[in-house]
């Protein structure tokens, strides 16, 4: 899997999770993903009371670029403000499933974006419900 500037990519999602709003579980996490045409979209994850609403930084990525028109996707940077860096929830890995089949996932803690993990998103949801 070729490398697309991780550290940049990474850098933007770590920028994104300080505009977090996670009152709850003051776990910070923001997003940062990159079009075919380079344009970089980035999204936090944004929490509820009633927790069913919340929507993690993934999504509030993805979902901005698809409201853009964009459909086609290089790559996704995943940050974490704690100490471990970031998964993608279920729901979360579903949409990466629909809409970016096999992207490089990079997953960094926001205090060692150098320490960075890399995974297919292909690899997150193997059996992926698909039409």
């Amino acid at each position: 899997m070729k490398l697309i500037n991780p550290v940049k990519l990474l850098t933007d999602a770590r920028t994104a999770a300080n505009c977090a709003y996670a009152p709850y579980s003051k776990y910070r996490v923001g997003a940062a993903l990159l079009t075919a045409d380079d344009t970089i979209f980035t999204g936090c994850n944004v929490e509820n009371s009633s927790y069913g609403l919340t929507i993690c930084a993934e999504r509030v990525a993805i979902f901005s670029a698809i409201s853009a028109g964009k459909r086609k996707f290089k790559a996704l940077a995943i940050v974490s403000k704690g100490k471990k860096s970031p998964s993608p929830c279920g729901a979360c890995r579903q949409v990466l499933a629909e809409f970016s089949r096999n992207i490089p996932i990079y997953f960094a803690s926001a205090s060692a974006l150098k320490k960075f993990r890399c995974i297919p998103s292909a690899d997150l949801l193997p059996e992926s419900f698909k039409l």
